[in-house]
């Protein structure tokens, strides 16, 4: 069994795989303060929530794009399971083609996202993540990463409005009835979700122009993916897993 972690700005995702099959995916909030044993000590409860023991992981492998907490994550996954983990970054292979002006400076998630979308789907395709930010991809006839779009994360977007707009609360991220709102919250929610669809399908429709033709595939993943990506009126493939699924593909080029 492989245990794969993600280590995003807002969660750290944890997905177990036997084969290519995941068995459980969990979530811990992302805690720059929280020591190895802290984190340890998480992993342990997961595991004992979907009846899984440390020591049946044969290998680990992480990404991260919050530096602050790679120690403490790094040392609490070789604690519980006993392996060295293989860390996501220079030097590991992943079999994609960066074609980027600075392939390091590309964030490990992206890597690992669109690993997994080269080998699940057809290219050319777009891979977008809806998390703490929004990333939207473009992988080319040949499965060569292009590049990348980077906005800010509609989560973080809703809570900014809230937060500095004295008339305005915080509102649950849901799409409502009718795109034009008739009252606050339902115009601040239809801004989120369908404002970002519509980002989004604008987007796609520009990537192709560069693109210089039309992508087999459009793939989303990320927390937020699965309440804006119903709302596009392109037809975009919601994969929960795979970044998950990308680390266990990189795993698995690095093992020997």
């Amino acid at each position: 069994m492989i245990l794969a972690i993600d280590i995003g700005n807002t969660n750290v995702t944890i997905g177990a795989f036997e084969g290519e099959e995941c068995i459980f995916v969990s979530r811990l909030f992302t805690d720059k303060s929280k020591t190895a044993d802290e984190y340890a000590c998480d992993f342990c409860n997961i595991f004992a929530l979907n009846n899984v023991k440390g020591s049946v992981f044969s290998g680990c492998v992480i990404s991260n794009v919050v530096p602050e907490i790679a120690s403490a994550v790094e040392e609490a996954c070789e604690k519980v399971t006993g392996k060295t983990p293989v860390v996501l970054g220079p030097g590991v292979k992943t079999g994609l083609n960066i074609l980027s002006d600075d392939p390091a400076q590309l964030g490990a998630d992206i890597v690992a996202g669109c690993v997994a979308a080269k080998e699940k789907y057809p290219v050319p395709s777009i891979v977008i993540d809806l998390g703490t930010a929004t990333k939207i991809t473009a992988l080319d006839k040949n499965g060569s990463f292009v590049g990348t779009v980077i906005s800010c994360g509609v989560r973080v977007a809703l809570d900014a409005l809230a937060g500095n707009a004295s008339l305005l609360t915080s509102v649950k991220l849901k799409a409502p009835k009718h795109v034009i709102g008739k009252n606050t919250i339902d115009c601040m929610q239809s801004g989120a979700v369908y404002g970002t669809a519509a980002m989004l399908d604008g987007m796609i429709e520009r990537f192709e122009d560069e693109l210089d033709e039309p992508v087999k595939a459009i793939v989303a993943t990320g927390g937020y993916a699965k309440n804006i990506v119903s709302n596009c009126k392109n037809e975009v493939t919601y994969d929960p897993t795979l970044v998950l699924d990308g680390l266990r593909m990189i795993y698995e080029k690095n093992k020997k």
